[in-house]
Parts: structure tokens; C-alpha cells; sequence
């Protein structure tokens, strides 16, 4: 018989365990890390598993934004610090993050007389959709916070970063 355990954090397939996987390789990548200046001017390696499909116009279809490590690292942190801290932080900061945008959206709906589950009613087919969506975010962001944090160890190991 197969018991089903009552603390969701043991679960590893839980949203609660991704993302703590995620804060954590963060937090390796941020100790690791000691001197991110470093990274400027150092470009991303394409990972192997990341390689993106090309479309008709030999471009791809989500180029990456970061130019190089160091963005990729700035990037790595702020998402973790927008999971941790929240709307609250970046309002007081006054930046505006993607969540921040999202619910600003949803209130200009709910001014202009438009109701949020117009869009669909199927709420528990919307969860499972976007639940499915952060998990692969989440599990794709881990990957890489780790593999930054390799290829530091390994540029710092071999003195690759000295010019």
C-alpha cells in the first residue's frame, strides 16, 4: 500500500521543494561567488540541454537578455530576492517587478469592468497550467545558478578571468 506522507516539504516533487532548491543554489552561488565583478564581460556558455530550437529567420525564438555572467548572476539574485521578499520590497524600492506588473494588470481589469475569469472559468485547469510553468522555470533557473557557479570555480581554478 502506498502512503502518501502528510508533510508536503518531503515531497520532492513539491512546489515548496523546488523552490527551495532554487533559493539554495542561489545562496551557493552568491557565497561561491565572492568577486561578481568577474563576471563582466565573460560570456554565457550554451548549455548543452539549453540548446533553443531556430526559428524560419535563423533567429532564436527567447534570446537570452543577459550579455554576459554578470547579468546572468544579477538576474539569479533579484528572482530570488522576488520570491523571498515579495511585492513589498520592490515597492519600497520603487522597482517593478514581473509580479508587481501582473497585479497591477489584473487591477486595471477589475476597473474597467473586466473580470478576471472571463479569460476561462476553468480555474483549476489555470492552476495546473502556471503551477506546471513554475515548476519549469524554477527547475531551469536552478540549473543555471549551479552551472554559474561551476564555471566561476573552474574560470577562478584555472586563472582564466586574469587579462
Amino acid at each position: 500500500m502506498m502512503q502518501i506522507s502528510s508533510d508536503p516539504a518531503s515531497n520532492k516533487n513539491s512546489l515548496l521543494n523546488v523552490m527551495h532548491r532554487f533559493i539554495a543554489a542561489t545562496n551557493n552561488m552568491d557565497e561561491t561567488i565572492m568577486v561578481p565583478s568577474l563576471l563582466r564581460d565573460v560570456p554565457l556558455e550554451v548549455q548543452e540541454s539549453q540548446q533553443v530550437e531556430v526559428v524560419e529567420n535563423n533567429e532564436p525564438p527567447y534570446p537570452n537578455k543577459q550579455k554576459d555572467m554578470y547579468e546572468h548572476y544579477l538576474l539569479l539574485k533579484s528572482i530570488k530576492n522576488d520570491m523571498e521578499w515579495g511585492l513589498l520590497k520592490r515597492e519600497m524600492s520603487g522597482g517593478a517587478s514581473f509580479l508587481e506588473m501582473a497585479v497591477k494588470q489584473e487591477e486595471q481589469q477589475l476597473i474597467i469592468g473586466e473580470l478576471p475569469g472571463e479569460e476561462g472559468s476553468d480555474l483549476e485547469g489555470q492552476f495546473h497550467y502556471h503551477l506546471r510553468g513554475l515548476f519549469g522555470v524554477l527547475s531551469k533557473l536552478t540549473v543555471q545558478a549551479d552551472h554559474l557557479t561551476n564555471r566561476y570555480k573552474r574560470e577562478i581554478g584555472g586563472g582564466n578571468f586574469m587579462r
